[in-house]
């Protein structure tokens, strides 16, 4: 585990939009880390805030292009890709996150990146932001999204 998240002020950006988009499969972690990344969002008095669900972590960064193409200022991308017995999970992974670099990039706004790519569910759960979590991914990724919406501002 890295640990805990270190202290950041977080600015008030109350006319920013943003978008949470969210892998359909593992909702219950997914689920954990959107109300993560909509805390952070919360506390930035960020209201303006739409989730997004796609089929899979592959869908997020075309997901993420289109949200920038209507207009939104950022996006929160959440998932889980738990690895398996075959090479997909290395496949799925290094597409998600090219391709949401690639967006990001491509658009100069940012994207907050909090799928999460665990070798099995109980490290899904410790960063997941539950109760019993070491981590909260989702809204250490909501706060990535804002303090790069601070900088470009």
């Amino acid at each position: 585990m890295s640990g805990n998240a270190p202290e950041i002020t977080l600015p008030q950006l109350p006319d920013a939009r943003v978008a949470i988009i969210s892998s359909s499969w593992h909702l219950d972690i997914c689920n954990d880390l959107i109300a993560g990344a909509e805390r952070a969002l919360s506390a930035a008095s960020i209201t303006d805030v739409t989730v997004i669900y796609v089929p899979g972590s592959f869908e997020i960064p075309l997901a993420a292009q289109m949200a920038f193409e209507k207009g939104f200022d950022a996006v929160v991308a959440v998932g889980l890709v738990l690895k398996g017995e075959t090479p997909h999970f290395d496949y799925v992974c290094q597409g998600v996150t090219q391709g949401v670099m690639d967006v990001s990039i491509k658009f100069s706004a940012p994207i907050g990146f909090g799928v999460l790519m665990c070798g099995n569910l109980e490290q899904a759960i410790a960063r997941s932001g539950r109760p019993e979590s070491d981590e909260d991914k989702g809204y250490d990724s909501a706060v990535a999204a804002i303090k790069l919406l601070e900088l470009k501002k």
